[in-house]
């Protein structure tokens, strides 16, 4: 069996990029996409001219414009970048269906069919990476290796512009230098518990056993055992055909009360629901998904017994979700629910109202 070969493609600095190539008075300036330091919120995406200033994403952009007083505040224009991703996501059509996107500006490839004794797996990597820029004019890096979440590493090794591999041969090398931080899933809450127990790099990681991290870290203990140790998935979420509708919702601040969130989750709950009466729709699997203030995402699913579409129904289930996965005294900025696995609703002889009652 041919060891499985995994892309991860990040663009590179993908908001401020888009406004700089929209934009060329910006180019090569500061650009801080977030809006203006007066409002309260968080920098989406920084220039790299605005990161030699200490400007980084999930800052707040108050503290964005004392760090960089220069800086060129630029509201998001998200309509525009979703055209741009549509066009990136197309290059990566060319060359597999086999894509799993995180987010409009970073997707996994699974190029293992692709790569041959004539054709290495970062030539295709460059290949994409050059198209892209052809096509868009935007830059972007990518990480190799044979599981996902290296590839993940790799890719923001050596940002911008980067190709980077990770291979039996590196791996333990690479981990065993990389900041705690920096592993994906450690988010700034969990790095700074780890670096107070004295876990800053992934040596300091690997050389804790599993059952020490099982006992300080809980069901996350195992992950981040085999994380160490360059052990993850290399199996893509594939989603040929959109089959979900979801809805989510974002604090103005970050939220820490059980009965404020559920409120609005149940309220999120009510508006799938309606998407999917108007659809006539029901889905079997019901997914709730958290990010806490520092950007950190989290989700829990769970397969339902028989298709779901009321906003009771729902809410059930994500009611139970949002405990399993909502950590105490960890504030969460972003709640959202979804459901899938859907498909078509039978009546029979009842009309949709006699079917809802």
């Amino acid at each position: 069996m041919m060891e499985k070969r995994i892309i991860h493609i990040d663009m590179d600095a993908f908001y401020a990029q888009v406004e700089q190539y929209d934009n060329p008075e910006l180019r090569g300036k500061p650009v801080i996409v977030g809006g203006r330091s007066f409002n309260r919120g968080v920098v989406a995406t920084a220039s790299y001219e605005a990161r030699k200033y200490g400007v980084h994403s999930a800052m707040p952009t108050k503290t964005a414009h004392k760090l960089c007083p220069d800086g060129i505040f630029v509201h998001p224009r998200f309509e525009r970048y979703k055209e741009i991703s549509g066009q990136v996501r197309d290059i990566f059509l060319s060359y597999t269906d086999l894509i799993e996107p995180l987010s409009l500006d970073e997707a996994y490839l699974d190029i293992t069919e692709l790569v041959s004794k004539e054709r290495s797996s970062r030539s295709i990597a460059l290949a994409i990476q050059s198209e892209i820029f052809e096509k868009t004019g935007l830059t972007s890096s990518s990480g190799i290796s044979y599981n996902k979440y290296l590839a993940k590493i790799a890719s923001g090794m050596n940002k911008p512009k980067a190709t980077t591999v990770i291979d039996y041969n590196n791996v333990l090398e690479i981990l065993h230098e990389l900041p705690i931080g920096k592993f994906p899933g450690v988010g700034k809450v969990t790095e700074e518990k780890m670096i107070g127990m004295g876990i800053k790099t992934g040596k300091d990681l690997y050389d804790i056993s599993k059952n020490d991290l099982i006992l300080k870290f809980g069901k996350r203990g195992e992950s981040l055992y085999n994380k160490a140790r360059g052990i993850g998935t290399n199996e893509l979420t594939v989603e040929r055909e959109r089959k979900s509708v979801g809805k989510e919702t974002t604090f103005n601040y970050d939220r820490n009360d059980d009965s404020e969130i559920l409120g609005v989750l149940e309220e999120l709950s009510a508006k799938v629901s309606s998407r999917l009466l108007d659809k006539s729709l029901a889905g079997k699997v019901v997914t709730v998904k958290i990010k806490t203030g520092d950007f950190e995402s989290h989700s829990k699913q769970m397969m339902t017994m028989d298709p779901v579409y009321t906003a009771k129904d729902i809410y059930h289930y994500a009611y139970n979700l949002y405990h399993e996965v909502k950590e105490e005294d960890v504030p969460i900025r972003l709640i959202g629910v979804t459901v899938s696995a859907l498909e078509t609703r039978l009546y029979r002889n009842m009309t949709i109202y006699d079917f809802i009652m």
